[in-house]
């Protein structure tokens, strides 16, 4: 089975998810998915709903690439890295080894899709299997992961909707069929994003993060007791946040922003915790996050002097982006200073085994976050010449940093200082240059507009295979 091609991938699983969900798949030679016996019974759902968060989880997804890998390179966080690496520093996307990395991003996306949408096209029929919420909440949870993945994609694949939205971007992919998905443009994709989202929502009223039902290991085997590790109620909310943000509608944004913050269920990470090494990621910020089972072998290959393909900072760069202040949290415990002929880098702590075996703690990765719902708005704000500090300053006095007690003169400059702070090594600082339309980064002298850099370019298969139209 050829694989590259986007009609072809949705009749492909992957095998090695872990134990919880190896029943999930059963691929025979001929490439046809036996899916009878998995959508039987309502475990058989939940194994599949599992298997589609492990599938995002591997290296070239958000076990690394869209985490700190590539996308930390795009954005010149890092002062080092290896230098397999050098093309995605300097933006050349046409290269083998550039490509490949784009086109496993592609394909890893739509092959979670696919599995997405073959749940869905089982879920309504088999609706006498699931007990208690957990049809709407199954069903939600997956039309919530079907827009976050579709989301991820135009973020990356697409042009800036405040730029051109009519401009061709990615297909959005509805059915679990061998059939080629047509091309929508940018508008288009926030559209059906959206409507998914909404889809969700409504299901997700059912969610106990919502309702405040309360779950223990004797309900269900305590099923729905961690929902942070989940696309829950929120976590819907809080994309539409992020969507009404980048498609500038400001009051939306702020209003679903605010939503999450009111809703009082996350809270930020204390300072003993990140002091003691309990909680380097801040788990109780995490809106929705991923469980990284191999988390912390990955962070010793890719983040510590003992690694292979380091990425790392040194300590005049850090002493910068934290302004050397010791009073931030993260500047005085989220990095580890290197020894020997390595101690002038530092070493970013965020994905590295915590001091405590609590499993709340451990191998956890936020993909949207608590921090994010008051840089959406401060940066809605500043998209309309309002105050930002006032936002930005809930988040400094999180991570003990004082606030800042006038409007700054240059206030995106500021908006992108704090925010590199909060989301160092987390994906998102790229996407924040992206709608901003920054011709020029730190890091680099390129014109990152002029050169398209901010719209990878569709796999070279796309268009040999489903004639695509140029999405730069």
């Amino acid at each position: 089975m050829n694989t590259r091609f986007i009609y072809l991938i949705l009749l492909c699983f992957v095998s090695g998810l872990v134990s919880s969900c190896n029943k999930w798949l059963d691929v025979e030679p001929n490439s046809q998915i036996k899916s009878s016996e998995l959508f039987k019974t309502e475990s058989g759902f939940k194994e599949a709903l599992a298997g589609i968060y492990t599938l995002i989880t591997d290296p070239k997804l958000y076990g690394k690439e869209l985490q700190y890998g590539m996308i930390g390179v795009l954005s010149h966080e890092w002062s080092a890295y290896a230098t397999a690496y050098n093309e995605d520093g300097e933006y050349e996307y046409g290269s083998t080894a550039v490509q490949g990395r784009i086109n496993d991003v592609w394909l890893g996306l739509y092959q979670a899709i696919s599995n997405a949408n073959n749940l869905l096209d089982q879920i309504d029929a088999k609706q006498q299997v699931f007990s208690g919420d957990n049809y709407a909440i199954i069903k939600g949870e997956t039309l919530a992961l079907r827009a976050f993945l579709h989301f991820e994609l135009v973020r990356l694949f697409g042009a800036s909707y405040l730029i051109d939205p009519n401009k061709p971007a990615i297909p959005y992919v509805f059915q679990y069929a061998a059939k080629q998905t047509p091309q929508s443009t940018v508008k288009e994709t926030y559209v059906f994003i959206l409507k998914d989202l909404e889809a969700a929502k409504a299901l997700l009223k059912a969610d106990p993060i919502f309702t405040g039902k309360v779950i223990t290991e004797g309900v269900d085997n305590g099923y729905l007791i961690n929902r942070q590790v989940h696309l829950n109620y929120y976590a819907v909310e809080a994309l539409m946040a992020r969507l009404y943000y980048n498609t500038g509608e400001y009051d939306k944004a702020r209003t679903a922003a605010n939503t999450v913050i009111n809703s009082g269920k996350f809270s930020f990470s204390t300072q003993a915790n990140f002091l003691n090494g309990v909680d380097f990621t801040g788990a109780p910020e995490h809106i929705f996050g991923l469980h990284i089972f191999n988390q912390f072998n990955y962070a010793i290959q890719n983040l510590s002097q003992e690694g292979t393909n380091v990425f790392s900072l040194n300590a005049t760069t850090l002493g910068s982006y934290y302004e050397n202040n010791s009073s931030d949290y993260r500047f005085s415990y989220l990095f580890a200073q290197g020894t020997g002929s390595s101690a002038s880098n530092r070493y970013l702590l965020k994905y590295s085994e915590p001091t405590t075996q609590n499993l709340y703690y451990r191998n956890k990765s936020a993909l949207v976050k608590l921090a994010e719902m008051y840089f959406i708005i401060a940066g809605s704000n500043l998209a309309e010449g309002k105050g930002i500090i006032e936002a930005l300053n809930k988040v400094r006095q999180a991570r003990g940093v004082a606030a800042l007690g006038a409007e700054p003169a240059d206030p995106t400059a500021t908006y992108l200082t704090e925010f590199r702070k909060e989301f160092f090594g987390e994906g998102q600082l790229f996407h924040q240059y992206k709608r901003l339309n920054k011709a020029i980064i730190a890091g680099t002298g390129k014109d990152l507009v002029a050169i398209k850099a901010y719209i990878l370019p569709l796999p070279v298969s796309e268009y040999d295979a489903a004639n695509r139209n140029s999405n730069r």
